[in-house]
């Protein structure tokens, strides 16, 4: 390798130095969130899926990627994202359906927590893709309308939809027809609720972190000219 190269090659990972870190966060938090959504829960006037308390920081780190390295690098982890909740679900379902040892007695147990029906992985997955990729992109799109301008506003309202279509989607194929339909509404209404609420209340640390790290990997991405297309390999 040439000393330009060997240059140049430093000078990129250096610039990046912190994306692989919260690519790791994004994606665990989305497998984390989708293992605790099998328990439905109430906490004070709310009812929903237990991974809407840890669910609504993959939408927080999903704007804090799309703003700092631009909606093209963030396609890629979305899918590395879906692809590993994927492969996640393959394993529990596997594991399910092989024959327990005789004197394990936890059959029951694993199934009502790790035992997902393919109803509930196709709707994780429906549900993460069009949520994820409308809040990148519907992010990217209002940053370059708004010349960078009010970042509270696209992060905001990125996640009104993202998050909307996110909530009813995945509620509405899981559990239509499984839940009473006052619960299925509840659940809706409560689980969007509060994931926008999250989102307000972070809008400081957001500030914080997209600061940073536009500061230190010395970039800051308008996606002027992006193919926003999702299935898009470029």
């Amino acid at each position: 390798m040439s000393v330009i190269g060997a240059v140049e090659e430093k000078l990129h990972m250096k610039e990046f130095r912190h994306l692989n870190v919260i690519a790791m966060f994004f994606v665990a938090v989305l497998l984390i969130s989708n293992v605790a959504s099998s328990k439905i829960l109430k906490l004070g006037p709310f009812d929903f899926d237990g991974g809407t308390i840890l669910f609504p920081l993959s939408y927080i780190f999903g704007d804090v990627l799309t703003e700092v390295y631009g909606y093209k690098r963030t396609r890629k982890i979305i899918w590395m994202g879906l692809l590993m909740n994927v492969m996640m679900a393959v394993v529990f379902l596997l594991v399910g359906w092989l024959p327990p040892s005789k004197d394990w007695v936890n059959q029951d147990a694993y199934m009502a927590i790790l035992g997902w029906t393919p109803r509930i992985v196709l709707a994780s997955c429906v549900a993460y893709f069009a949520g994820e990729f409308s809040n990148s992109y519907i992010l990217a799109k209002i940053k370059i309308w708004m010349n960078g301008r009010m970042l509270w506003v696209r992060t905001i309202l990125s996640t009104v939809v993202g998050e909307g279509l996110d909530t009813i989607i995945f509620v509405m194929i899981a559990f239509y027809g499984v839940l009473p339909n006052e619960l299925l509404i509840a659940v809706i209404v409560s689980n969007y609720i509060f994931k926008i609420g999250v989102e307000v209340v972070f809008t400081p640390v957001t500030y914080l972190v997209i600061g940073f790290l536009k500061r230190k990997e010395g970039i800051d991405v308008y996606d002027r000219g992006t193919n926003f297309n999702p299935f898009a390999l470029e």
